[in-house]
């Protein structure tokens, strides 16, 4: 991005609300297991191996990020001693008042954490598992009064820094442009930051400082020294976060109307409108008395930045229109499904080669321009995926309509004006002078920053996690009346939440008893949404916009994944609590490494895990059995489902079938007609993934690969037919046969919302991804292999769908040359 845009990057981040310590708190105080009472009391059984190493990974990575934070308190006092010296001649840039009060503690905080690194650094630059450093951070704990006073006095020194800006060049100049010396190991020599952005560095580094007492804690054996120790300190700053949080000035979130009454900021972010039938990116300002939505004004470099307003309307006036009152909407295209998968692609393979840049330290110019592009395309993805509607109507003039990812940001927003409705609002109507004043408070009020996209990240931000999610939800309680219930899941994607799976209707009663399993893709997810609904029967009560029953929300809530906790080979339980309800689930989480292994089945007697040469040998068929059943049965009565062979089918559900095909078992006729249709569709899917060699082989995966390159299209439609009868026949065949059905399931895309595009994103990689994958690396190699690799098993199979019919006969007939040897 341009450079001014950074600067506002910067400027955002100082900006921020002190809620962020809230945010924070409330994320170390999730209890580690059900039953581990009190946040701080983090009582965890490390295996001590694993658990000291854990403790070195996390000091490092701290001592790091101290590094950076101490060479920014130096950046900070630079300037402070010769400010000083010219305060006493006749010619004074600040007075010694304005001085004190801006750079406020600063020097003790400075010295306190410069002690805190010279002793820590030592001890993890020799480390050995006997070393103990509890009485360190018990220390820093036991300092945190200073950051109190600094803290009482942020926003003084604030205002004070802003005004002398304002009436000195000089010090504007100085405060506008501080050098920060980089980390011993980094390319650069320096880099440049606001005096604002840095005087919000200690506020945030309390709460960082916690998070690593937490994650420390976690991995310290309970009877290692250092537990109790460690146990205190963060007891101390946990303490020391409540009592901030209690402090925060509700001034700060205000803005005082011409008439002198308060009017609060209680709500903003993000949110796509659809005005003259195309898709806006708005930011949203609910206060106490309006709605407000506004766009973000082009301005010239080092002009202040200011919000436009569109339009308002007093919350007296704002009604929302029930889905069979409702007019309904101008037409909303859903953008194709193909084209928000290229988009995902693409911003794949772009923090594939961010990621390559940085790890050749190469030049920050192209990672700039790397950057730039990942934003514009998740700029797009954010404008163009969501399909919710959200619509809000002015009962003395027009409706508006927005677009959400989710029915969970729906529900918040309509849940946060109806409860500030309870209060007894008046209709009003602004002046031009009092909009003015409004909007130009929205700048400064506003608590969402950025726009939600990964590009915006910080570098040093947890990337989430990428690979597979197992979730049981198990049961609820809590509900007043009998209903007929049902949950679904999201989960954060490309910067917004998506819907995943969705469990069956327990009819009628208070106590549903689920227990079903869903398998649940992340792709750098961080977070996990359950959603508990009540079922509509009602055909009366149908959304005009979207010509779907509208459902009603009984509770909702979200957990973040912490990878600590998620990656451990055994079930995490937990309960989500939401308006009184209770729900209990359990997870465990699959790295995507771990999940492109393909390992053969044990026993051969079964159909998963088995070649498919044997299956077909001793079933004397030319496709298996299994493969013929569930087409069979998804043309019967799945062709017309949304999403089929996307939506997760019940993972029990999946077992159960496996179980009955691998026994041979004569019930599975029963039992597929009596099994939900997702099921079905995921053990087929199953069955491909679980092959102890992918369906198109091993050894023609490379030619696969460079056959789907080639940009001559005689030459790869010579090499891609080829490759088809170079396979065994029993893979050709059942290939074929697949090819056939999968076509016939994208006929029925207005109706299914399944493209060949779709089909093949969902087939492509459980076809062809290799069962030995050559890995290099970890996380790393996981996310290298799914963008690349992933696209192009992808297009391999995406060319065979939209290919004319292929006939077996026809192919090993047609013996073309082919020159490369595979």
């Amino acid at each position: 991005m341009e450079e001014e845009e950074e600067a506002i990057g910067f400027l955002d981040k100082v900006l921020e609300d002190e809620d962020v310590f809230v945010l924070e708190e409330c994320d170390l105080g999730t209890p580690t297991s059900p039953d581990s009472g009190s946040p701080f009391l983090v009582a965890v059984k490390v295996e001590a191996g694993k658990g000291l190493e854990m403790r070195k990974l996390v000091l490092s990575g701290f001592l790091a990020s101290e590094e950076i934070y101490i060479n920014q308190l130096e950046a900070l006092l630079l300037p402070m001693k010769p400010l000083k010296a010219t305060a006493t001649t006749s010619q004074p840039v600040l007075t010694i008042q304005q001085i004190e009060t801006i750079f406020y503690k600063i020097q003790d905080i400075y010295e306190i954490h410069k002690e805190f690194y010279d002793n820590l650094c030592p001890k993890v630059q020799q480390w050995d598992s006997q070393v103990t450093l509890g009485h360190l951070f018990q220390k820093l704990a036991s300092q945190l009064g200073v950051y109190k006073a600094f803290v009482d006095n942020y926003k003084i020194a604030l205002e004070t820094a802003e005004k002398c800006s304002q009436s000195n060049n000089q010090f504007q100049k100085i405060s506008e442009e501080l050098k920060v010396r980089a980390p011993k190991d980094s390319k650069d020599s320096h880099t440049s930051i606001t005096m604002e952005a840095l005087l919000y560095k200690p506020i945030d580094r309390v709460t960082r400082s916690t998070l690593v007492l937490h994650d420390l804690l976690k991995h310290t054996p309970v009877d290692h020294p250092d537990y109790p120790l460690l146990q205190d300190a963060l007891r101390i700053s946990q303490n020391f976060l409540s009592s901030i949080n209690e402090d925060i000035d509700p001034r700060r979130t205000a803005v005082t109307t011409p008439k002198g009454e308060t009017r609060q900021l209680v709500k903003d972010g993000f949110l796509v409108e659809m005005a003259e039938s195309s898709r806006k990116l708005r930011h949203v300002f609910l206060f106490t008395d309006v709605l407000l939505c506004a766009k973000l004004k082009k301005t010239s470099v080092g002009k202040h930045q200011q919000y436009d307003c569109k339009w308002y309307i007093p919350l007296a006036d704002l009604v929302f229109p029930s889905p069979e009152e409702s007019e309904p909407s101008p037409q909303v295209h859903p953008f194709p499904d193909h084209e928000l998968e290229d988009m995902k692609m693409k911003i794949s393979a772009l923090k594939s080669e961010i990621q390559k840049e940085r790890a050749s330290k190469g030049q920050s110019r192209a990672i700039e321009r790397l950057k730039k592009k990942m934003f514009e395309n998740e700029f797009l993805l954010l404008l163009n995926s969501p399909t919710i509607p959200f619509r809000i109507h002015n009962r003395n003039g027009k409706s508006y309509l927005f677009l959400l990812s989710s029915d969970y940001e729906r529900s918040e927003w309509r849940e946060a004006i109806q409860k500030l409705q309870k209060k007894d609002l008046q209709a009003f109507v602004l002046s031009s002078v009092e909009l003015q004043v409004l909007t130009g408070s929205c700048f400064k009020l506003r608590t969402v920053h950025n726009i939600p996209v990964t590009s915006n990240k910080d570098d040093d931000e947890a990337p989430g996690l990428y690979g597979f999610l197992h979730v049981i939800v198990h049961s609820a309680k809590g509900f007043k009346q009998s209903a007929n219930l049902y949950c679904t899941l999201e989960v954060d994607s490309f910067g917004y939440f998506v819907s995943k799976a969705k469990t069956r209707v327990f009819r009628d009663t208070t106590e549903p008893q689920w227990n079903e399993e869903f398998e649940i893709e992340l792709e750098g997810s961080q977070s996990l949404r359950i959603l508990c609904y009540e079922k509509c029967y009602d055909k009366t009560k149908v959304n005009k916009d979207n010509n779907e029953i509208v459902d009603k929300i009984m509770g909702k809530g979200q957990i973040q994944l912490d990878p600590q906790t998620v990656q451990t080979k055994n079930w995490h339980m937990d309960v989500i609590e939401m308006n009184g309800i209770k729900v209990e689930f359990s997870m465990k989480f699959t790295s995507r490494d771990m999940s492109l292994k393909r390992t053969p089945s044990k026993k051969q007697t079964g159909v998963f895990g088995v070649k498919i040469s044997v299956v077909t040998k001793r079933e004397r068929s030319k496709v298996p059995y299994i493969v013929r059943q569930c087409v069979e049965e998804v043309e019967k009565r799945g062709i017309e489902e949304i999403g089929i062979y996307r939506i997760s089918g019940v993972a029990t559900d999946i077992q159960a079938l496996k179980a009955v095909f691998d026994a041979n078992n004569k019930d599975v006729l029963v039992m597929l007609s009596d099994m939900d249709i997702n099921a079905i569709a995921g053990t087929l899917k199953l069955y491909f993934r679980e092959l102890p060699e992918p369906l198109l082989t091993d050894r023609l995966y490379p030619a696969f690969m460079e056959g789907i390159a080639l940009s001559d299209p005689a030459a790869k439609e010579n090499c891609m037919m080829h490759l088809l009868r170079t396979l065994p026949d029993p893979n050709l065949i059942t290939f074929l046969f697949l090819l056939e059905h999968l076509k016939r399931v994208a006929e029925k895309e207005p109706i299914n919302k399944m493209s060949l595009h779709n089909l093949a994103t969902v087939f492509g990689p459980t076809l062809l991804r290799p069962s030995e994958v050559e890995s290099k690396g970890h996380l790393t190699s996981a996310s290298d292999i799914w963008s690349h690799d992933v696209m192009a098993q992808v297009q391999v199979l995406l060319y065979y769908l939209q290919h004319p019919p292929i006939s077996f006969a026809e192919l090993k007939r047609n013996t073309l040359y082919f020159s490369t040897d595979v």
